[in-house]
């Protein structure tokens, strides 16, 4: 069936439709991946966009069990070049048309996709719908359609649980957190409380834990209340902490940095990012819509350890005075590349040192 995406510009552009014949609104962005689309449309930082995939054939891997980022895909819509109808991995249970059928979820295919990201390069993100019918009345809808910014209060956890291990504790406030986090955590059995985001520091700190862990999430981290950088301010004095995604942004916002939307979004997995300090470069996985304004960094507090070799962004700050740093990449190789996963070593030999030195 000939399906329509029109962006809030006026483009449309035609495909054919797969998953939910759904009319849906959105967020339309684009991503660079090659391989992971079932972590990426499962990833709670997509909570309310559509996905436009650069990768040529999407599909072929089929769903399975071992690749959620969270229990249900949490895009409004898929957008893809070709749409490989049967699967060749032998652990898939269903394929990409029944999974997203079964969530609501509408997808095109047959879509130029290039020509459309190219677009969105020159535009930035911007507010798109799939109808099947590109007339004025949908443009007109598309307009009067107000997105939510409350894409945290969506996808976080409203109560805490646990994830247990026998190693070190380590508290996670839940941002919109995705499975890739607890899977590293769990390569270093550490024993793991998930809170949500709007718990006090007293009860972070009634937990007594070895160390903290700002999750990922989608949205403006700048609409989050006062009472989220309160706490991570007072956090970072008390316990080692790493901020990741939004938490990294979070981190920087507590310690007063300024944070500017970036003009065409970070969204893929074969971003360069150097370590400063050593001069290594390594690829990795990427959910950035902000960035932090370096020129306006308080010097005597944070300063740069990660930058974007693509456009000089800022990839990933430290503390001078407390054993809390942040990135803005995802080093949990969900999807890979498995290169960034040494900052969760960096945490962990930071949880080490503090507790000998505290004990």
């Amino acid at each position: 069936m000939i399906r329509h995406l029109i962006l809030e510009d006026g483009t449309t552009f035609e495909g054919l439709g797969f998953g939910a014949p759904a009319t849906t609104f959105g967020e339309i962005i684009f991503h660079t991946a090659m391989t992971g689309y079932q972590e990426i449309i499962t990833d709670p930082i997509y909570d309310g966009q559509m996905i436009v995939f650069s990768m040529p054939v999407v599909g072929a891997a089929g769903i399975h069990a071992e690749a959620y980022e969270s229990v249900k895909p949490m895009i409004r819509g898929m957008i893809v070049h070709d749409l490989a109808e049967v699967s060749v991995n032998r652990q898939r249970r269903m394929n990409l048309d029944r999974f997203l059928k079964q969530h609501n979820i509408p997808g095109l295919y047959q879509v130029d996709t290039r020509k459309l990201i190219r677009h969105l390069r020159e535009t930035g993100p911007q507010k798109a719908t799939i109808v099947d019918y590109a007339d004025d009345h949908a443009v007109d809808q598309l307009v009067a359609t107000v997105l939510t910014n409350k894409q945290v209060q969506n996808t976080a956890t409203s109560k805490p649980y646990a994830n247990p291990g026998r190693g070190r504790h380590i508290v996670v406030i839940d941002f919109g957190l995705k499975h890739g986090i607890l899977r590293m955590l769990g390569d270093y059995d550490a024993n793991v409380s998930v809170l949500p985001y709007t718990t006090s520091v007293d009860e972070v700190l009634t937990l007594d834990p070895d160390g903290v862990i700002l999750s990922t999430g989608p949205g403006d981290p700048r609409s989050l209340p006062e009472s989220v950088l309160t706490l991570i301010r007072v956090l970072q004095t008390k316990t080692p902490l790493l901020g990741i995604g939004l938490g990294h942004e979070l981190f920087a916002l507590a310690n007063d940095a300024t944070l500017v939307p970036l003009p065409s979004e970070h969204h893929g997995m074969n971003h360069p990012i150097q370590e400063i300090i050593s001069k290594q470069i390594f690829y990795a996985m990427q959910g950035q819509g902000y960035a932090v304004d370096e020129t306006l960094l308080d010097r005597k507090k944070l300063f740069v350890t990660y930058r974007d070799l693509v456009d000089g962004a800022v990839q990933g700050l430290r503390h001078r005075d407390y054993p809390a740093f942040s990135v803005q990449f995802f080093p949990d190789a969900a999807p890979g590349p498995y290169e960034a996963t040494a900052v969760f070593a960096d945490f962990f030999e930071t949880v080490e040192d503090y507790v000998e030195h505290h004990s």
